[in-house]
């Protein structure tokens, strides 16, 4: 029962039903199947939304999904975090099919993540994109979790990457009094950490080494004014990484 309590509390929240919230959080009783029926038809909106764009779409281009339906060449792969105030094509100006996406929280790029290495190696030498952009954001919710001492649950495993970038900026981060200019700081380092993972791999190492032209950028979304800021870690071949990682050329 306490399970599915704090499952509806979360959906309630995610749901925009904040005063039914706040019930399930204090213990008292409200009608569960006026919840649920809420939240089913908050499905149906989707749905709606969806058929209403897709008949807007038609109506502009006829030929829109066909087009859309038989290839997709983009250019640029775009790693960024799960957080639903940053859509990539939104934030980008771009159409469908001009971006490929990757997102997880806090925009990592981690070694064993083998759902992030596939998308890579996919967009690296299927779609030969010519870009990979990590976007980090300003009020990333992970980035202020690692800043923490508290225990999240199982999310913690995966914030650990993040205190790692703390730990090895740690005097620099230390020597910033105010929280959220520390917070903003953290947020622009993680993204040049993530920038280096990236150079890292096999597969850009791979790309290097055939010739192949590819740069890996590193990016901040302002979600307060809606900008995006180029950090300028850009990166298109091992000069300026540590030899450690650089496979031999052909």
């Amino acid at each position: 029962v306490k399970i599915f309590r704090v499952l509806l509390f979360f959906l309630c929240i995610q749901s925009g039903l904040v005063h039914h919230a706040v019930h399930f959080l204090t213990g008292a009783k409200v009608h569960r199947h006026a919840i649920e029926s809420q939240l089913v038809k908050t499905l149906h909106d989707l749905f709606d939304n969806n058929r209403r764009w897709a008949a807007r779409r038609t109506e502009q281009d006829p030929k829109y999904f066909e087009r859309l339906s038989s290839l997709q060449t983009p250019k640029y792969l775009w790693i960024g975090c799960s957080d639903s105030r940053v859509p990539a094509n939104e934030i980008t100006g771009t159409q469908p099919g001009e971006v490929f996406v990757h997102r997880n929280i806090a925009n990592m790029v981690v070694h064993t993540d083998m759902s992030m290495l596939s998308v890579l190696d996919y967009a690296v030498n299927v779609l030969e994109v010519r870009h990979v952009i990590v976007c980090g954001h300003y009020g990333c919710g992970g980035i202020q979790a690692a800043m923490s001492n508290n225990s999240f649950g199982i999310i913690d495993n995966w914030l650990r990457h993040i205190k790692d970038v703390y730990r090895k900026h740690y005097n620099v981060l230390e020597d910033i009094k105010d929280e959220n200019s520390r917070w903003k700081k953290l947020v622009e380092l993680n993204v040049r950490e993530q920038v280096l993972n990236l150079c890292k791999t096999s597969i850009v190492q791979n790309a290097w080494q055939q010739g192949n032209f590819l740069q890996v950028h590193g990016w901040v979304y302002d979600i307060h004014d809606g900008v995006l800021n180029d950090l300028e870690v850009t990166f298109e071949s091992n000069e300026g990484l540590s030899s450690l990682y650089k496979f031999d050329t052909l």
